[in-house]
């Protein structure tokens, strides 16, 4: 064997080990980056507003932890109600299915939050440090008194947006009037402070410093996508019959002529590339569909003089002249399951009783004796009010179980908006025939809900 093919492993080895090299994306123009901006605008706003919102005297979305109470606009979730966040990710995941199938990687490209921040970590470096090669030029050059102010003034760009970022995040789970006079004040508590900083370091380092590396080596979704992709899914793709042989020719002159396809191999759309790909090689898990590349080669085509969509999107079929199926089976399946949950969870929502009732037996003792020899049993009840307006309630037994409640105890009540009343209730029993255990349950009658009610089962123990 020779001395080069036992060379060849180690040489392999140390492309995997290779230093990572920072991408440098060139800015471009064109239908596709405005759509682009126009998505990161809406997306961010959405993220940096909605904290803001009020309904009536709260607001508008907050996950109240210590409260273990989740509002949602109208809507007042407790932990009972986590079905609901489950049939939510499980909605996520399937229209994630459908989008993908049709349109490819349109989620990593516009809407991915990696995406999102990224692409302002990039315009902030630019504003900072210029553009694509006086970047380079800066990084490879010594440090100078221009080299360090450029720096610092990218980092302070990062790090107060971080910080921002991180406060906003906090202001989802503890009201946000009063979070950021606390913040501006420097007396957060440690939990709030906590999660600030933390959030805001994974963004600072996410989108600042590991950019495509989130992409291309720790978001699971480039590796499983192939699943989902067939020969109908729309993909960003180089049109090699088009644009091969490449080669660089005058403006406006023929490029069959010449004997060259349309590519001129000017590598912008490398360039372009916020991962650092050549779309030409064909379809690359890294390559997120954000159709930079598409821009910049429009823009090259037009100066040249040759047709656009030398990069585009489209399919494997079209690109090679066939058919293409936009309606088929993996396509119908992920749509009927998405009407399925969307529709489970909906009626759920719209049949939801504005008030939950939770029922647990006193743990202290079994069973006792009234002074009047009757057989009680104690039940630990609390009433959840979900909506946002007191309700009336009455309280009762269901009529077949023989039982009654403590005469000495009122049946009535009224349950705050948005809150959860504990009650000790006791449940009685004639000593005559009360022998054993009985099932009864609980009636709640909703009194400003048109007859609406309650029934929770529950176990009466007597000796």
């Amino acid at each position: 064997m020779s001395q080069a093919a036992l060379d060849a492993p180690a040489a392999d080895a140390e492309s995997y080990y290779a230093r990572h090299e920072k991408v440098y994306p060139r800015e471009t123009s064109g239908v596709y980056t405005r759509l682009r901006t126009a998505a990161v605008c809406v997306l961010l706003g959405l993220y940096y507003l909605v904290p803001w919102l009020d309904w009536g005297p709260r607001q508008a979305v907050l996950f109240d932890l210590p409260a273990r109470k989740f509002y949602l606009l109208g809507l007042v979730l407790w932990p009972q109600d986590f079905i609901y966040l489950t049939w939510l990710l499980v909605l996520a995941g399937l229209t994630l299915f459908f989008v993908t199938a049709l349109g490819g990687r349109l989620w990593c490209g516009y809407a991915c939050p990696q995406t999102v921040w990224t692409e302002v970590f990039v315009q902030m470096e630019r504003w900072a440090e210029g553009s694509r090669a006086r970047q380079m030029k800066l990084d490879q050059g010594p440090w100078t008194a221009e080299k360090v102010g450029r720096k610092c003034l990218k980092h302070v760009l990062w790090v107060s947006f971080s910080l921002w970022t991180g406060l906003t995040f906090v202001g989802y789970f503890s009201p946000i009037r009063q979070l950021v006079p606390a913040a501006l004040h420097f007396s957060l508590g440690g939990w709030e402070l906590f999660w600030t900083l933390f959030y805001g370091f994974a963004t600072y380092g996410n989108a600042g410093f590991m950019r495509e590396q989130v992409c291309k080596y720790m978001c699971p979704y480039a590796r499983f996508q192939s699943a989902m992709f067939d020969r109908n899914t729309l993909i960003i793709t180089y049109d090699a019959a088009r644009g091969e042989p490449r080669g660089s020719r005058p403006r406006n002159a023929p490029a069959a002529a010449r004997g060259q396809g349309d590519c001129i191999d000017c590598t912008l759309c490398v360039q372009v590339c916020p991962t650092g790909i050549d779309i030409r090689a064909g379809l690359q898990y890294e390559c997120i569909a954000c159709a930079a590349c598409i821009d910049a080669c429009n823009g090259v085509m037009d100066k040249v003089g040759s047709p656009r969509g030398l990069i585009r999107y489209t399919t494997e079929n079209a690109l090679e002249g066939r058919p293409n199926r936009i309606v088929r089976p993996r396509v119908i399946v992920y749509a009927t399951l998405l009407l399925i949950v969307f529709g489970a969870g909906v009626t759920g929502l719209a049949l939801r009783k504005p008030v939950a009732l939770d029922v647990m037996r006193d743990r202290a003792s079994l069973y006792r004796e009234t002074a009047a020899g009757d057989i009680e049993n104690v039940y630990n009840l609390r009433i959840m009010n979900r909506s946002e307006r007191p309700q009336r309630v009455r309280l009762s037994l269901d009529d077949a179980s023989g039982l009654h409640l403590d005469p000495a105890q009122p049946d009535r009540y009224e349950v705050p908006a948005g809150e959860a009343m504990p009650l000790a209730v006791r449940v009685q029993a004639p000593a005559t025939g009360a022998s054993g255990g009985r099932s009864f349950a609980f009636v709640l009658e909703l009194l400003d809900a048109g007859g609406v009610s309650l029934h929770e089962p529950s176990r009466f123990i007597a000796p």
